[in-house]
């Protein structure tokens, strides 16, 4: 990149959106990739957007994961402790190599910006699937 070319523009719908695969969710989910710097650069971002009950498989990121929630309801949960409802506004942090889960809540969509860095060409570790049980499982925190 010469100083001339010190910015990168990248126009929004210029990149399609992709169906969220199998391998990856569970239920309906459209990814929209924003962006992805180039090394030394590690920071990524997409949009993700959850039909109602649709959510991620158990996974880790190296360097952590934050998500702002854009609009809906939704629920995330990291291994060993309660479901958490988040909304519209919130932000959340998830831990370097913590396991964790997040989705639309069971009756409403849920949309969020998230937000990774790559480690040795990774941002994110897939596991198996959430099950239902373990979706639905336990209190809900709200506040």
């Amino acid at each position: 990149m010469t100083d001339k070319q010190a910015q990168t523009i990248i126009r929004n719908g210029s990149k399609p959106s992709i169906k969220g695969p199998g391998s990856w969710f569970t239920g309906a989910v459209r990814i929209d990739s924003l962006f992805q710097m180039e090394e030394p650069g590690r920071t990524g971002g997409a949009i993700v957007t959850f039909e109602p009950g649709a959510r991620t498989h158990w996974h880790t990121h190296p360097l952590g994961q934050i998500l702002v929630v854009l609009s809906g309801v939704g629920w995330t949960q990291c291994e060993g402790g309660q479901r958490s409802e988040i909304r519209a506004g919130d932000i959340v942090s998830c831990s370097c190599g913590k396991r964790h889960w997040h989705g639309a809540a069971a009756t409403t969509a849920m949309s969020h910006f998230a937000v990774t860095e790559m480690l040795d060409g990774k941002n994110v570790e897939w596991m198996e699937p959430v099950t239902d049980e373990q979706y639905e499982a336990g209190p809900l925190i709200t506040d």
